[in-house]
């Protein structure tokens, strides 16, 4: 493929809620462009975008996918995308990249959860949008009902520029109400295309909607509105300029119609995204100034200082690290030097890849507008910007959604646990919504993602990519102990053996401190009773035996301890003994100060369309949650709340669940608090379980 300028290219990502056809519909773009020789089919494996192992098996794009077309001396880089919720950050970091995106809403089911989403995406970053109405060969396809469905949801703007010839399995073609001519397409999926003229029994119905098509699009162009005032219609030449102009200013949805399966009304579309779709040139990408963060936008010009953004990193098992990246200006070019101007570092690049699928090819440059990739660069990750030190633009880094649920993580084999951190530092670098970390509490390592599916994929790509076989488990609850009365204790230790004995006294009170203060030692020993030498040791023995907790085995915090007074033996007293005595007198001390038991709490946010908040609140409550405040954002409700995380572990899924998966959360440590007495004997008693057969071992 040859290097193209910023005028001739076209970028668009493929959008849309799962199961609308985004894959099949970029493999038939691909195919009838002849930039592949064969139709590739989800259900068969040979899409060219979803090469994962774990896409064919699932049969679910997982990962943005790049491809690129030839049509009409235009480059199309098309972007196929994810649809399902715990995926949808990748669509949203590829809406970033794009001079629009093509919402795939499927005939059937019309507008859904993960569409509304995409929409709201690419309407926050200002990206234009084009409407395919796909699938309309299925059983109760309807372009009507799509269009109601889509109306209702993003505005009148959407406008059909195409109507179908033939309804369900007799879905052959389509109308352009633009050049009024009629497309029919051989029915083996060649993408063979007739065109004749409007078919009579369609002709007052086309004619209608070309009426409807001009009048909005008039409407959104002051100029076009007094030209159809004057003339009461637009001329072609004035219809296609006003679309793509209505188009680019984002009031202007084009609607076209597609069966991406069996390849019909794939080249009109083609020629929609030439027609309509703004070039680079006309679509300025909008960044900051760095170092005085000053907003500023910067034009596809090619011979302007070279930046260019990463949106995307992939890692390849054999290749390691590809970064795959938009030039916002100027021509990068292969085996040269670019600064990484987020983190201020240098890079090399090597050879500069076209990518398509899975597959590169070598080029030595890429212009302005284009989309590329690199192999191998050392610090550069997703969202930083490269290229000329005095490029003077910056892009902001992308924001990826905090991880909503954690599981704690077991290597099947002893061997596996040093690779493992290896493996998710590079799962990490290609999807950064992923979380891993070790509790520093529970020592357990923790797998964080966007829901359970998403954790899933992880735990599949750990193991057919890197050989890493774990198993997954609900990760342990951070409980604490604490006291709630001050009490005098005393630690005796005293132990004779052949020659020298073992020899320890002391006395220590103890008593609460405040909620979030630890733990604090003070000595108050006065005249020698204990050597000073002696009285770390006593904290030492304290803190070890604080560590394994008094009721369940959990930490106990917020409190303090000063020993006062004890005795020594000249002989028999060490380190060790003083040790002991410290980690008795502790235990008698919990005897009597009336430990609890403290569980951590969560300050929980949730967002969920406003038919759905009196259930969600009701559910909080069930969940021993404390509603804090709600706030109303359009169609949609926020509510905040206060709730125990152990009741949060398994809320992903109900929340799924209750919403229809329109519903999302984000939850952060708040503070601890003392579980309810009831609570706790459950606590206890499963604490007691776990470490029956165990016995401690004083040192």
């Amino acid at each position: 493929m040859k290097v193209y300028d910023a005028a001739a290219i076209r970028n668009v990502a493929l959008v849309g809620h799962s199961g609308s056809g985004k894959t099949q519909l970029t493999s038939a773009l691909l195919f009838d462009s002849g930039a592949v020789n064969r139709f590739g089919k989800v259900d068969d494996g040979t899409t060219v975008t979803d090469y994962d192992e774990e896409e064919i098996a699932r049969k679910h794009t997982l990962s943005a996918g790049l491809a690129a077309a030839e049509w009409n001396k235009c480059k199309i880089n098309v972007i196929d995308t994810p649809g399902m919720g715990n995926f949808l950050s990748d669509a949203r970091a590829s809406l970033r990249v794009v001079e629009a995106a093509l919402v795939v809403v499927d005939a059937v089911s019309g507008v859904q959860v993960s569409t509304e989403k995409v929409w709201s995406d690419a309407e926050e970053l200002e990206v234009p949008r084009l409407i395919v109405v796909n699938r309309l060969d299925r059983d109760r396809a309807s372009l009507d009902r799509a269009l109601e469905s889509i109306r209702s949801s993003f505005g009148r703007g959407a406008v059909s520029v195409q109507m179908p010839i033939g309804e369900e399995k007799g879905f052959t073609g389509v109308v352009d109400l633009v050049s009024m001519k009629a497309y029919t397409f051989a029915i083996d999926d060649s993408g063979k295309m007739t065109e004749g003229d409007v078919p009579a029994q369609l002709a007052d119905a086309a004619q209608a909607a070309r009426e409807s098509l001009i009048e909005m699009v008039a409407e959104a162009d002051d100029s076009l509105m007094e030209k159809f005032f004057e003339a009461g219609t637009l001329t072609q030449a004035e219809l296609l300029d006003g679309l793509h102009r209505g188009v680019r200013a984002g009031r202007v949805y084009p609607v076209l119609c597609t069966s991406a399966l069996h390849n019909i009304g794939i080249q009109p579309l083609l020629d929609a995204i030439v027609h309509y779709v703004p070039a680079p040139t006309e679509h300025p990408m909008k960044g900051v100034t760095p170092g005085t963060e000053e907003d500023v936008e910067n034009e596809a010009n090619p011979s302007g200082p070279a930046v260019a953004y990463v949106f995307k990193t992939i890692a390849d098992q054999f290749a390691g690290r590809i970064t795959l990246f938009r030039v916002v200006t100027g021509t990068l070019k292969s085996d040269s030097n670019v600064h990484n101007i987020t983190r201020d570092t240098q890079e090399r690049l090597g050879h500069l890849l076209l990518v398509q699928g899975k597959t590169q090819t070598h080029v030595t440059e890429v212009k302005a507008g284009d989309i590329g990739a690199v192999a191998k660069l050392k610090d550069t990750q997703t969202g930083d910007t490269i290229g000329d030190r005095n490029g003077g633009f910056v892009m902001k880094p992308m924001k990826f959604p905090e991880p909503v649920i954690s599981y704690a993580m077991e290597p099947k084999s002893r061997g596996d646990e040093d690779k493992i951190s290896t493996a998710m530092h590079r799962l990490q670098e290609e999807d950064p919504s992923i979380g891993y970390s070790r509790d520093p509490q529970t020592h357990e390592l923790l797998l964080s993602g966007q829901g359970q599916l998403h954790i899933e994929v992880t735990v599949a790509k750990l193991k057919r990519r890197f050989g890493v076989e774990v198993n997954l488990k609900l990760p342990r609850i951070p409980y604490r102990e604490t006291i709630t009365a001050s009490t005098e204790a005393h630690g005796r230790h005293k132990k004779q053996t052949g020659g020298h004995g073992q020899f320890a006294d002391c006395k220590i009170t103890m008593e609460p401190l405040p909620r979030g203060s630890d733990f604090a030692f003070e000595n108050e020993i006065f005249g020698g009773a204990i050597p000073r030498q002696f009285v770390p040791a006593i904290e030492k023995g304290i803190q070890d035996t604080r560590m394994r907790g008094y009721l369940a085995g959990y930490p106990v915090v917020d409190f303090k301890v000063t020993v006062f007074d004890g005795s020594y033996h000249d002989v028999d007293s060490n380190e060790m003994s003083f040790k002991m005595a410290g980690r008795l007198a502790f235990k008698d001390a919990m005897s009597r100060c009336r430990p609890t038991i403290l569980e951590p709490i969560m300050q929980v946010e949730v967002v969920t369309p406003s038919d759905f908040a009196g259930d969600l609140m009701g559910d909080l409550n069930g969940r021993r949650g404390r509603i804090s405040g709600m706030d109303t954002r359009g169609a949609s409700t926020l509510i905040k709340a206060q709730v125990p995380m152990s009741e949060m572990l398994t809320y992903e899924q109900q929340l799924t669940s209750m919403t229809g998966g329109r519903g999302g959360y984000h939850m952060e440590f708040s503070h601890y608090e003392e579980v309810p007495a009831h609570q706790q004997t459950k606590i206890i008693e499963k604490s007691k379980a776990e470490r029956a057969g165990l016995v401690e071992e004083e040192v």
